[in-house]
């Protein structure tokens, strides 16, 4: 069974998500997460901030990821791993194979016609929302 991620970024101050317009089919020209395969015998967590690193050259120093959700698609024999993190630095996002952007947080993320994912980006969007503070959690100062 072939894996694959996607990762979603929150820039540091959590108002803006890193997205990329697809170059390629499936799904091109639509706004995705970005991420890619996992290789055969390779760590999910591993494998998200290599894709990262490769894609947006956002390093493990400057993000913390966390695995949130799990899709498998038992006819297609695949599945895709879910991880979220909030960058802890500015960081300068580049990459080669699509382009990036940051998105406003707001944005109906259920748009097919603006969306790849048949629906999944809104789907994750909402969970990201519902478990936010366990995600995120607030920082006590002592």
């Amino acid at each position: 069974m072939q894996g694959y991620n996607v990762i979603v970024v929150y820039n540091q101050t959590s108002d803006k998500l890193l997205m990329c317009r697809r170059s390629h089919e499936p799904y091109k020209g639509l706004s995705n997460f970005v991420g890619g395969k996992i290789e055969p015998g390779e760590d999910g967590l591993a494998a998200a901030y290599r894709e990262l690193e490769e894609e947006t050259a956002i390093t493990p120093q400057d993000i913390t990821l966390t695995h949130f959700i799990d899709f498998t698609y038992h006819l297609s024999d695949c599945y895709v791993e879910v991880y979220v993190g909030r960058l802890n630095m500015a960081v300068s996002i580049h990459g080669d194979e699509n382009e990036l952007y940051w998105s406003e947080t707001d944005c109906d993320f259920f748009d097919m016609e603006k969306y790849a994912g048949e629906g999944n980006i809104g789907h994750i969007m909402t969970h990201v929302k519902m478990f936010w503070e366990q995600l995120f959690p607030i920082e006590r100062k002592e």
